[in-house]
């Protein structure tokens, strides 16, 4: 390590507790100076090295020392890795295009410009959006006066044009997966088309309690419950969980008791969704095994949101905060209309 890294030093400490620490620190001997503590992460540790060794560039009064600060200080504050995931990704696409540009030099045509460069166009809005984000925290922590640049121009349709995918889950699409899938697979498409649940949910909602499944939505904290003896879809998978003996209190589980995780319904959804698609091929519906390869799991959601009687149950369903948001994206399902003559 010292090879590697010259002067960063270590020092191992044993609490109270009996648990093991170790701190680092930037070696200031050779310079009469006090030791520089780079904390117990290894990899901050190492970070905070390179900035001192290699005496890079001071970052004040450009937008990486906000990048730096929101990634340090309201990033871990985010509990679903998804969204945790998504911003780090947006972070990577940022910092090359704006980390080393002061306040002032980021302006709403060079904004604009970044979003006609970028290639994947979806995501470049929504790294648009985190800038934005991020730009409203410093100003909130002092780092900047200025407002975002694209501030009040929701309306003007300055990020890049967006086309909601539009996907039905027909009766013969489900079948076809459903079909193929083991219970653990059908268990997490049940729950999700009967609750309109996100796919983070589904595998980590507890039991139900008094007959009651609670549940806080994973991406917008917000509380709901269902009345389990409601749903007969509900009911069964809870009579089947029950018998179930598992060490664990998640409502869905594989039939040895082991919790389910994101992966695990991954590699059921796409080894199912195969299976699916090679059938309908060889029935010669080549139709079918294309429409079944393009849905995804996330779209047993848009299924639950097609089962409700009206758009505003369904937004309702969702817990969507505007009508228009579910209109847009998830009822697919054509409007059956009667002619006037």
């Amino acid at each position: 390590m010292a090879n590697k890294h010259p002067r960063l030093r270590h020092h191992t400490r044993k609490r109270a507790s009996g648990r093991v620490v170790v701190y680092y620190f930037y070696d200031m001997r050779g310079l009469g100076g006090p030791d520089v503590p780079l904390g117990t992460d290894y990899a901050e540790a190492v970070k905070r090295w390179d900035e001192l060794h290699n005496r890079k560039p001071r970052i004040a009064g450009t937008i990486e020392e906000a990048f730096s600060a929101w990634e340090k200080v309201v990033l871990p504050t985010y509990t679903n890795k998804g969204t945790k995931d998504v911003y780090t990704r947006n972070l990577r696409q940022l910092r090359p295009a704006f980390g080393k540009s002061t306040w002032d030099g980021v302006t709403l045509p060079s904004l604009i410009q970044y979003l006609k460069k970028r290639s994947a166009k979806t995501m470049g809005n929504r790294e648009m959006s985190l800038l934005s984000i991020v730009w409203n925290y410093a100003r909130k922590t002092g780092l900047t006066t200025l407002p975002f640049p694209a501030a009040g121009m929701e309306r003007s349709g300055w990020k890049n044009k967006e086309k909601a995918r539009r996907f039905e889950v027909t009766d013969e699409l489900f079948s076809a997966v459903y079909a193929e899938a083991d219970q653990v697979l059908k268990d997490a498409m049940d729950i999700a088309t009967a609750t309109g649940m996100r796919v983070t949910d589904v595998y980590s909602i507890a039991m139900p309690a008094g007959g009651v499944l609670r549940f806080q939505a994973s991406k917008t904290d917000k509380p709901a419950y269902f009345d389990v003896a409601s749903s007969p879809v509900l009911s069964s998978i809870l009579a089947r969980r029950e018998t179930v003996k598992a060490e664990h209190v998640m409502f869905l589980s594989t039939p040895t008791g082991r919790p389910v995780t994101y992966s695990m319904l991954r590699g059921r959804w796409d080894k199912a969704r195969e299976a699916a698609a090679v059938k309908a091929e060889e029935s010669g519906n080549d139709a079918l095994a294309k429409s079944i390869r393009t849905m995804i799991l996330r779209d047993m959601r848009k299924r639950a949101s097609d089962f409700a009687e009206t758009d505003e149950q369904a937004s309702q369903l969702l817990q969507h905060s505007s009508v228009s948001v579910t209109k847009k994206h998830y009822r697919t399902k054509p409007s059956k209309l009667r002619a006037v003559r």
